[in-house]
């Protein structure tokens, strides 16, 4: 029987052994719209691996719920994040409770109102509305990191974009919008955060199993004839695996989020099986 040593376990400088390190050990971490869905599970994984997470969203209930049952770790803080002064207060309550912030995800989004794929009579209010909350509010917070992190040269900032940011769907057109701003937001960012020794990424889901997602269905299915029967079949069965539960989004958070992801900065990681690229919806996700 042959040993093997630890050198011979390390290739081109990846130990390719499992390891049971805590991948964010001592981290502090904003994340954004995490009462549900990816924030919450992200918040999880972020304790799991060693952070303290400040957790904020702008339903209460949930939020001190979420954060009572993620445990002694987690601190949930109202924020709405259309107002950047509320971004502002949940960055310094970070570094009031914890004496700095690390990773700042800027999670919170809101899909808009349906239908959204007539472009004849797009609804500037609620465009407006989706423009606040999701791009605006994700430079805002990547704003608001900056101040805190740039003294210390040192920090992460994630915006969730989406899928459909890559891919744009016609039943949220509007909506794509949005998220596709997100990644421009990310890229433009990069280099003048860099300067500051700091990184940010966007991350980009396919069809997460959420509340928001799965509460919307039938309102896109009745509203939009462009949405295809094998997307609302997609969407509305459980058990297909093109739906991803929020796990698999909150894991590639992590990643970023850790010095496993030093040198990547400016880069929009898609986590979708490989539907952007493109596949149908029927199509089992690559795995």
């Amino acid at each position: 029987m042959t040993s093997t040593s630890p050198e011979s376990l390390i290739a081109g400088g990846f130990s390719t052994a499992a390891s049971s390190h805590q991948r964010l050990a001592g981290k502090v971490a904003v994340i954004t719209g995490a009462a549900s869905g990816i924030g919450k599970a992200t918040a999880a994984e972020f304790i799991r691996n060693g952070a303290k997470v400040i957790i904020t969203d702008v339903n209460d209930d949930l939020g001190h719920a979420a954060a009572a049952e993620l445990g002694p770790d987690a601190t949930y803080a109202r924020c709405d994040v259309a107002d950047e002064a509320q971004v502002a207060a949940a960055v310094d309550l970070a570094v009031a409770r914890h004496g700095r912030l690390d990773v700042m995800h800027n999670n919170a989004a809101i899909p808009g109102r349906f239908p959204q794929d007539d472009m004849a009579s797009v609804d500037f209010a609620d465009f407006d509305a989706m423009m606040a909350v999701n791009p605006r509010a994700s430079l805002a917070g990547i704003k608001q990191a900056a101040r805190v992190m740039a003294p210390r040269r040192a920090g992460v900032i994630l915006c969730t974009a989406s899928a459909v940011g890559v891919l744009p769907l016609p039943a949220v057109a509007t909506h794509s919008i949005t998220k596709a701003t997100i990644i421009a937001i990310v890229r433009a960012a990069a280099e003048p955060l860099a300067r500051h020794g700091l990184r940010v990424n966007a991350i980009s889901p396919g069809a997460v199993r959420t509340p928001v997602l799965q509460g919307k269905v039938s309102v896109m299915s009745a509203s939009s004839p462009t949405m295809s029967d094998e997307l609302k079949q997609m969407i509305d069965v459980d058990a297909n695996d093109m739906m991803m539960g929020p796990e698999e989004v909150a894991m590639a958070a992590v990643y970023l989020a850790s010095d496993e992801a030093r040198y990547v900065t400016g880069h929009n990681l898609v986590v979708d099986g490989g539907y952007t690229v493109h596949k149908g919806a029927d199509t089992p996700a690559a795995r």
